[in-house]
């Protein structure tokens, strides 16, 4: 059966590169089920002929308006499906959708008509916000590291920056690979408006990386693997702080001299 990504190679990268990603997802535990959802902004690898083929669902209204969004495209990763599934099979479990030129709406164009995840509102305003400051982020990721989200339960950590600081001193390459730390968003009831809401404002105070309290996390970047990427440097010193404690003693972690050190030598923000 053929499909849009055939004839167009920049567009098969991007999927195969978020069917790449699905898959450490899944084999890492971070994706149980259908757990999980990624969005990217691939308007920039729709060719002339995609753009002149008819939907094959929708319109669909998206819930609220999103100016910035007029004329993108995206790849989303369906309802209920599971990321190991889309990983083998992107196509038959996610799909690439138009927004409409009224931005409130979107149609299903290729290859089938998956519908896209309930979240794909929340995802779509962090989108359309990311645009509206000029970003060159395309990708968003949402998915439950095991680690992160077990620290989340402990409410000391939830103080601003508490946990970024015991993440980051936890091994030099945490804050040299994620070195705008990790944000926190109080517990909200998943796919809301108010969960979208408390992490777009958790973007604009610099984050890439927002922790959802005892939910997951929420990671943009420029594409999906580099989100990835966030997400397991900071579950990596995740899993180092808790094993050390595991084995019955508090990590003592870098001190602030040797943290100012690694901001200075990757030319970092202090």
């Amino acid at each position: 059966m053929s499909s849009v990504l055939d004839n167009n190679p920049g567009l098969a990268h991007q999927v195969g590169q978020v069917a790449e990603a699905a898959g450490y997802l899944w084999q890492k535990g971070w994706a149980e089920r259908n757990g999980g959802n990624i969005t990217v902004n691939v308007t920039e690898h729709i060719s002339d002929e995609m753009k002149a083929m008819p939907s094959i669902a929708g319109p669909f209204p998206i819930g609220i308006t999103l100016p910035n969004l007029k004329g993108c495209w995206f790849y989303c990763k369906g309802t209920q499906m599971r990321m190991r599934d889309l990983a083998r099979w992107p196509m038959d479990n996610g799909s690439i959708i138009r927004i409409c030129d009224d931005c409130a709406s979107y149609e299903i164009v290729a290859d089938k008509p998956v519908k896209p995840t309930s979240e794909l509102p929340s995802h779509l305003a962090v989108h359309n916000y990311l645009i509206g400051k000029g970003s060159n982020y395309k990708a968003s990721l949402h998915t439950h590291p095991i680690e992160l989200v077990a620290m989340s339960h402990n409410p000391e950590y939830l103080k601003k920056d508490v946990l970024t600081k015991i993440l980051w001193s936890m091994i030099p390459e945490t804050k040299a690979f994620a070195p705008r730390g990790l944000g926190i968003v109080p517990y909200m009831l998943p796919s809301s408006n108010e969960l979208a809401d408390a992490t777009i404002k958790a973007i604009d105070d610099n984050y890439d990386v927002v922790m959802w309290e005892k939910h997951g996390v929420f990671a943009v970047e420029t594409d999906i693997m580099s989100a990835f990427d966030q997400v397991d440097v900071l579950n990596k010193s995740a899993n180092i702080y808790m094993c050390a404690c595991n084995m019955g003693f508090e990590p003592e972690g870098m001190s602030d001299a040797q943290m100012t050190e690694i901001s200075t030598v990757f030319n970092l923000p202090k």
